[in-house]
């Protein structure tokens, strides 16, 4: 597979964390994810355990708070969200601030913010230490059905290049007088989807033929070598490892 487009996400650097094996991380990911899931909303010494060793991870791997606040906007769906269950919530009521909230609706909202707020650290660290293109050899190095980890390939590849051929329609239309301000101008829009539908459409037959013509036999190659040692695949697994540590003291 080719060399990918280094995304917003990612902070290129040399830590230890960055030069771990794309798979290692993901499944480390995972394996933290289930375990801050499994763990009791009342736990609330072992949510804050699992906050320390994201920030230990974040420490080793040089990424700064400041740069995981800010791509932790992502969860403001969540957070609003998780507002709004002690109000509109059932069952025994509590007054906070002269507000009446449902005790089973502030459970709740802790623990959605909790674990919602834990997963979402993680996954920005691991985005912010590993490029795209290895986060998609990393799944197909884990087995990862092969058709959904080719799309996902192809979508990466190709986000730009629809998305600056969206902005050129855009120049087009607004280099004609045009203006979205009201529903009027909507078949204008709708017709402009329905063009860059079929550009990109015609794109991927393009590309696809292209592929074939140069042996594509429905797997796309691996240039780089992502083999993983066992001792990487121990610095790896040590954080789902330990949070499993913390979960079975909570227990």
């Amino acid at each position: 597979m080719g060399a990918g487009h280094h995304h917003r996400l990612y902070r290129p650097g040399d830590s230890v964390v960055h030069r771990l094996p794309p798979q290692c991380k993901l499944l480390a990911v995972l394996a933290f994810a289930v375990v801050v899931v499994a763990t009791p909303r009342e736990r609330f010494w072992a949510f804050a355990g699992y906050a320390v060793l994201l920030m230990a991870v974040a420490a080793v791997a040089r990424v700064p708070a400041a740069y995981v606040l800010r791509r932790m906007a992502i969860e403001l769906p969540f957070v609003v969200f998780a507002f709004l269950i002690p109000i509109i919530g059932m069952g025994e009521r509590t007054t906070v601030l002269g507000v009446s909230l449902s005790v089973p609706g502030l459970w709740a909202a802790w623990n959605i913010l909790a674990k919602a707020t834990l997963g979402v650290i993680a996954s920005v660290l691991l985005a912010a230490t590993t490029e795209p293109r290895a986060i998609l050899v990393g799944a197909q190095r884990l087995r990862l059905p092969s058709l959904l980890v080719q799309i996902a390939m192809f979508m990466l590849r190709y986000l730009d290049v629809i998305v600056d051929e969206m902005r050129r329609m855009r120049v087009a239309r607004e280099s004609r007088g045009f203006e979205a301000r009201d529903f009027r101008q909507v078949p204008v829009i709708a017709r402009s989807a329905g063009a860059l539908f079929i550009r990109s459409y015609e794109r991927g037959e393009r590309v696809h033929l292209a592929m074939l013509s140069r042996g594509y036999s429905g797997q796309m190659p691996i240039i780089q070598d992502m083999s993983a040692s066992v001792k990487q695949w121990g610095a790896a697994l040590a954080l789902p490892a330990v949070a499993l540590a913390v979960l079975g003291l909570a227990l």
